[in-house]
């Protein structure tokens, strides 16, 4: 047996095991360029991460008066981050490390996130983390999002796993709320360093996010707790 006893670990996907926000950004820039918003920023993007693309989408339709349905937008979307995902997403090095460890040890593991189902297929099948992490749960099955903790709690039933039992990580301050709200511990490593104050619940902060993180250190922190 693993030296984490019955603990299960869910990762967000997000930010977390990939750093996929970049090709988050530019589709919904291209997105909103069709529609005539041409001076969409990275600032601004930065304020929707850790939310759903659905919740970030009818924000933004909201925000810039777009006459088009959510579900057109989101379709729209999705079609060009599909397009980048499958060949432009990174994977964290020492979160693979971490991945892999994980599977050595036969510890369970899931992918919980704010993505469509499509987009967590292809960013897994795209990097080769599918092999390692096969329970994944999106948003867009359950009936709320983060900071709501459907998507984590729906990923412990799926693994057959105690809520109290799990560790999550997470990279946004909606998804440390998420699991706060499950029961669930959580390592936070967050996606944007000036947002680390609003991880107030996490049990373990790494103020300066994924320079900070290393799969042996995380590793024991899991151990020793």
């Amino acid at each position: 047996m693993s030296e984490l006893g019955n603990l299960s670990v869910i990762f967000d996907l997000d930010g977390t095991l990939v750093d996929s926000e970049p090709n988050y950004y530019e589709a919904t820039r291209q997105m909103l360029a069709g529609h005539g918003v041409t001076d969409f920023t990275w600032a601004e993007h930065e304020r929707f991460v850790g939310i759903s693309t659905l919740e970030t989408v009818a924000l933004l339709r909201d925000r810039h008066g777009l006459r088009p349905p959510v579900d057109e937008l989101l379709a729209e979307t999705n079609r060009h981050y599909l397009e980048l995902a499958r060949t432009r997403t990174r994977v964290y090095p020492e979160m693979r490390k971490f991945v892999e460890l994980l599977a050595a040890e036969g510890v369970p593991t899931a992918v919980a996130s704010g993505s469509s189902p499509e987009a967590i297929e292809a960013v897994l099948a795209g990097t080769g983390l599918g092999a390692y992490l096969r329970t994944v749960v999106s948003a867009d099955e359950v009936p709320h999002g983060k900071p709501a903790p459907d998507v984590f709690l729906e990923a412990a039933r799926r693994l057959g796993a105690d809520p109290a039992g799990c560790v999550v990580l997470e990279d946004a301050a909606p998804g440390a709320a998420a699991a706060h709200a499950a029961g669930m511990r959580c390592m936070a490593i967050p996606y944007v360093a000036a947002q680390a104050d609003q991880f107030t619940t996490a049990a373990l902060l790494l103020r300066g996010g994924q320079p900070e993180f290393t799969a042996h250190a995380a590793y024991d922190w899991l151990a020793s707790t």
